[in-house]
């Protein structure tokens, strides 16, 4: 499972900005609907989410692509693994979250759930690993007769010392995306609401794992989507989410 989403996260384009992608513009109260020339109008809301979906009215535009951008995308100067790259090989991705060095590859809209698969299952594997090397590593604190040999038992003590303390790291990781997806925000939203009182697109916890993981149960713990989550959930294709209706659409950036 780790090789598999780790391998998801690398190949699965983290969802670009298609070049020469405009908001469709009401001409007479200024309305854009980013989802109409994207390549996703099909996408179906069942009733409870088409009421709670509200279009920006906010057009965004990036001064580096020089085109416009939907909600949530983010541009990022060194992701260069898309069909969606323009001529300057820089893009915007789709509720861009960081680009990671670790899978070569920008974490957006399109792998996320991915990326937190990885995560979640690396620190299972770590963990066993910990466990495995519990007994020799306690060896080394026995005054008695050892089995092992110096050499063995320092390796593995090292081994021991090195695997606990990736599995750390891993764990903070994973708890911080683990908040970060109860608020349905990403790492750079984080940053850029920390003045904002309220978050438009917090939609309730459930509802808030659901924009990430799908409706299908599943499919929650693989690196895949059902077609009917693809086709009821607009936010897994990137480019509209559903928002808060007792706050206004302009009320948060």
């Amino acid at each position: 499972m780790v090789m598999w989403c780790y391998s998801s996260v690398v190949v699965t384009d983290p969802g670009g900005v298609p070049p020469n992608w405009r908001p469709l513009t009401d001409e007479e109260n200024g309305d854009a609907n980013p989802l109409v020339g994207s390549g996703y109008g099909s996408a179906q809301l069942d009733p409870k989410q088409s009421a709670m979906v509200a279009v920006s009215q906010e057009i965004r535009f990036c001064h580096k692509c020089k085109q416009f951008k939907p909600p949530r995308a983010h541009h990022c100067s060194v992701c260069e693994s898309s069909s969606y790259m323009n001529s300057s090989g820089r893009r915007c991705i789709l509720k861009m979250d960081h680009h990671c060095v670790w899978v070569v590859n920008c974490v957006g809209a399109l792998n996320y759930k991915y990326f937190l698969l990885f995560l979640f299952y690396t620190f299972l594997e770590t963990t066993l690993v910990s466990l495995l090397l519990l007994r020799v590593f306690m060896e080394f604190f026995n005054e008695g007769e050892i089995d092992e040999t110096p050499g063995s038992l320092a390796a593995t003590f090292i081994t021991f010392v090195l695997n606990i303390a990736f599995t750390l790291s891993i764990l903070g990781f994973l708890i911080m995306h683990i908040t970060l997806v109860g608020a349905n925000t990403s790492t750079i939203e984080a940053y850029e609401k920390k003045t904002s009182p309220k978050w438009r697109y917090d939609l309730g916890w459930k509802k808030n794992f659901e924009q990430v993981f799908g409706l299908d149960k599943k499919y929650w713990f693989i690196p895949a989507y059902s077609e009917d989550d693809l086709r009821r959930l607009p936010a897994l294709h990137g480019f509209e989410y559903p928002t808060r209706p007792d706050l206004e659409p302009l009320q948060q950036h």
